[in-house]
């Protein structure tokens, strides 16, 4: 078997959104900047109202016949995969997906993170659609599972309201469909002073008021603090006792998220925006990390995974995959020791947007989430759902 093609598949129809909406945003890097720093957006269409929805797919395609899926792919990385990477693994076999993956390293000195290394993720996943359909197996098999069927999920509220009313009436929600933990997104940063920190603060006691003591909560500050402002957080938030306060400033700023860590008083967790398992090690090696949250449609793929997970499980720090997307990482959560990849990331707001022209809905039952059974990721598009479809270059 030989790769002859990857190709980018738009699709397209028009659908009603599945609930629930957007009702606030988080807090962003840019808001530093007051002419960034703007009030969120409500989404135009009602509930209920069918808009016009599109997704692209990669589909990595052979002489056999064979394909693999993997999708969407929704960023500015993935024009490399017909035109940069696409022409590098031509002809190669793409069950050999080791060697796929170490040729495409080597080839692009500056391939090492951000677009190249997401374009490689995504070749990677795919790869392992394809191996798994090729062999009649769910990936999480050939990784060597399932070590947990099903696999639990933490609900992960991105995009839901901070208000602290809406916050409980929420929290008490998801704790009541059976998730055992949830994590909030603060809304807001440095640059919105003394009341903005009154409303974090406001928005993580709703949340564990809500839930009670000893319920798993977290809370994400989306890289956009930076360190005197994340201990002052950590510290004013302790006694909530959270599981870990996520992304309080740029994971390579490892002095800084040492500082957080040996003084805000909260574990810190990151790595989501980590490529590879060597920058996952530097952050390993720098003690400056509780928990590691890489995400295999970026990090390096599913095969890219599996070894940060391994380098995790050496130093006794947990990998919790950050759920840009869910199938792959359900996978590789499935065949770990609950030791290794406690929980996997399920987006409440984003998955169904995510999921959205996919046959079937991985949707978490009782705070778990059972992975497909189907060969490869099982990642089926719903042609019911497509009103039109082409290649894109």
């Amino acid at each position: 078997m030989k790769i002859t093609e990857l190709a980018l598949v738009e699709v397209s129809g028009r659908l009603t959104p599945r609930p629930p909406f957007g009702e606030e945003r988080s807090a962003k890097p840019l808001d530093v900047y007051p002419e960034f720093n703007t009030p969120y957006q409500s989404p135009t269409t009602s509930p209920g109202e069918p808009t016009q929805c599109s997704d692209v797919y990669l589909e990595v395609r052979t002489d056999t016949g064979q394909t693999g899926v993997f999708g969407p792919v929704d960023g500015q990385h993935a024009i490399l995969l017909p035109r940069e990477i696409g022409p590098a693994v031509l002809g190669m076999d793409p069950m050999a997906t080791e060697k796929v993956w170490d040729t495409l390293l080597r080839r692009n000195r500056n391939g090492r993170s951000g677009y190249y290394m997401m374009a490689m993720s995504a070749l990677d996943c795919a790869l392992w659609d394809l191996k798994g359909k090729a062999l009649d197996q769910p990936v999480y098999r050939l990784l060597g599972g399932p070590v947990r069927n099903p696999v639990p999920a933490y609900a992960s509220m991105l995009g839901f309201s901070v208000e602290p009313k809406r916050v409980a009436e929420l929290a008490s929600a998801y704790k009541a469909k059976g998730f055992e933990a949830q994590k909030w997104f603060f809304r807001y940063g440095p640059a919105d002073g003394a009341e903005g920190v009154k409303r974090n603060v406001a928005m993580a006691q709703a949340a564990r008021e809500a839930v009670g003591d000893g319920y798993m909560l977290m809370f994400d500050a989306f890289n956009s603090w930076d360190a005197p402002y994340a201990v002052d957080m950590g510290r004013r938030i302790a006694d909530l006792h959270p599981a870990w306060l996520e992304e309080p400033m740029p994971m390579d700023r490892t002095n800084g998220l040492r500082t957080i860590r040996a003084r805000a008083g909260v574990p810190v967790a990151t790595g989501e925006h980590a490529y590879t398992r060597w920058q996952v090690q530097t952050l390993l090696q720098a003690g400056a990390v509780d928990v590691i949250q890489a995400d295999p449609d970026w990090c390096g793929g599913i095969s890219e995974l599996v070894k940060i997970a391994t380098l995790c499980s050496a130093y006794d720090t947990p990998l919790y995959p950050h759920g840009h997307s869910l199938h792959a990482a359900l996978h590789v959560a499935a065949a770990s020791p609950a030791n290794v990849v406690p929980r996997a990331e399920f987006l409440a707001a984003w998955q169904p947007r995510k999921q959205r022209f996919m046959h079937g809905f991985l949707e978490p039952q009782n705070g778990a989430v059972t992975p497909p059974d189907a060969p490869g990721l099982g990642i089926e598009l719903d042609e019911t759902l497509i009103e039109t479809k082409r290649e894109i270059a």
